[in-house]
């Protein structure tokens, strides 16, 4: 029954990686311009052979990227033509005490958006946080980086304090403000999974604290998540210094 329901999580997974695949390029190569109107749920679901469950969460995928907006009652509106592209940077020394200053920045800042967050979202922003952390889930089950739904998760975050300051932070420093570098090795596929488990347990309970409206809990769950980062890259600083684990 187990191995039944992973093989059944995985195949929704690739299909939601699919038609939002195929959406995101639609909207990408122009077939649907900023402000157009995507077909309906029922239309989608009828073009791509798909549940509307699988619909729902590609779309949510695709509004976490900022590039739709779902209006009740309305429809799905494209917002922008272009999605930024994000490489995976090389990893090297430099770039990871850079990473750290940058999580230094940001604990505290998302440490209260956190807070504003639970005390402020709305039920449509409370809807795009839980999507957003879905789609982490997503690449985890799809074996893929999870660094753009990473980022959409936080940003999503800091959307719902409903301070624009907080989503300006995080769009300044871009991918940069997610720093998932080869934390583990590409042959320790093992290691990586549990490594990208790891963080979407941590944001689970950010997520869930928000949800509650628990701004005290909130609060804690996102200095956990962003504290543990530090201690992580930390520890990959000094083994490419040449330190031993104590």
């Amino acid at each position: 029954m187990t191995v039944q329901t992973k093989t059944r999580g995985r195949a929704t997974g690739s299909l939601v990686a699919k038609v939002e695949s195929s959406l995101r390029q639609a909207i990408l190569n122009g077939t649907y311009a900023p402000g157009d109107r995507l077909p309906s749920e029922i239309e989608l679901t009828e073009t791509h052979g798909v549940s509307r469950t699988v619909i729902r969460e590609a779309v949510t995928a695709l509004r976490c990227d900022g590039l739709v907006d779902v209006r009740q009652g309305a429809g799905i509106f494209v917002l922008r033509a272009e999605a930024p592209e994000i490489e995976a940077p090389k990893l090297d020394r430099a770039r990871i005490s850079s990473d750290l200053e940058v999580l230094e920045v940001r604990t505290p800042l998302e440490i209260e958006a956190a807070g504003l967050a639970a005390q402020r979202r709305s039920p449509a922003q409370e809807e795009a946080i839980f999507g957003c952390h879905a789609q982490v889930l997503h690449c985890i089950e799809a074996d893929q980086s999870i660094r753009d739904a990473d980022l959409a998760l936080h940003m999503a975050i800091a959307a719902a304090t409903n301070n624009p300051l907080f989503t300006q932070f995080l769009q300044l420093h871009g991918p940069a403000a997610i720093p998932q570098s080869k934390v583990v090795a590409d042959n320790r596929a093992a290691d990586q999974t549990a490594y990208r488990r790891l963080i979407h347990k941590e944001h689970e309970a950010v997520v869930l604290a928000i949800s509650d409206g628990d701004e005290k809990a909130a609060r804690a769950a996102m200095q956990d998540h962003l504290r543990g980062s530090q201690l992580r890259y930390r520890d990959l600083l000094r083994d490419l210094r040449g330190f031993a684990n104590s």
